[in-house]
């Protein structure tokens, strides 16, 4: 089960410190971010001042037996219940969040905060393009049988194809719109319903308690 990421964080919710004691604000553009002296904007893949990403960073302290600066879990860092009701229905082991930030995340990765999407409203700074690169993450293993689903909106369905290419597992786009997203290699399903704004969370419930089937 693949979910697209939310914008809202919990308030609580750990940073990645900078070399100068300030905690990091992962962005698409740092140098369209607000200027501040109390956070340091970066990108995932900017360079540290040892020569490692920021992105390599994470894997190290994702490997500590310890977390000192509190950064939570994936399924844990955003706000809406959502993503801990498919944790609780699903497993950890079987959820996987889609992130404009990170790439494709195991549920129980440790994120830290961090504000960029694919959505065109938002502000200039935290707006990735399709032609940005990102080392994105990829993590959930190829060999796995069951389907791939995506919950999620039309402009993260680029990134999840790219990102499950070579899965060996069904793939499982469902949508909302008058049409279906112009993709060939996932199959798509239509979630009918009147919500627009994270319809998304809709159709997860639905999956949850049964109300939606999976088309295997």
């Amino acid at each position: 089960m693949v979910i697209q990421c939310a914008a809202t964080k919990q308030p609580e919710a750990g940073h990645l410190i900078g070399e100068d004691g300030n905690p990091i604000l992962f962005v698409a553009r740092p140098d369209r971010a607000p200027k501040t002296k109390d956070i340091l904007y970066q990108r995932p893949d900017d360079l540290a001042l040892d020569g490692r990403t920021w992105r390599a960073h994470l894997l190290d302290y994702n490997r500590r037996s310890h977390n000192p600066l509190g950064i939570l879990p994936a399924w844990q860092l955003y706000r809406p219940p959502v993503y801990g009701e498919l944790a609780d229905a699903f497993g950890l082991e079987n959820l996987f969040i889609l992130s404009a930030g990170w790439g494709l995340l195991a549920a129980g990765f440790l994120t830290p905060q961090y504000d960029i999407t694919f959505t065109n409203q938002a502000d200039i700074h935290k707006r990735r393009s399709r032609r940005d690169r990102f080392a994105d993450f990829r993590m959930p293993p190829d060999d796995r049988e069951q389907p791939v689903v995506f919950l999620g909106g039309r402009d993260y369905v680029g990134l999840f194809r790219a990102l499950t290419r070579g899965s060996a597992g069904k793939r499982i786009v469902f949508y909302n719109s008058a049409n279906a997203p112009d993709v060939t290699d996932c199959r798509c399903v239509r979630f009918k319903t009147t919500t627009r704004t994270n319809w998304h969370y809709e159709c997860a419930r639905a999956l949850i308690d049964g109300t939606l089937d999976l088309p295997l």
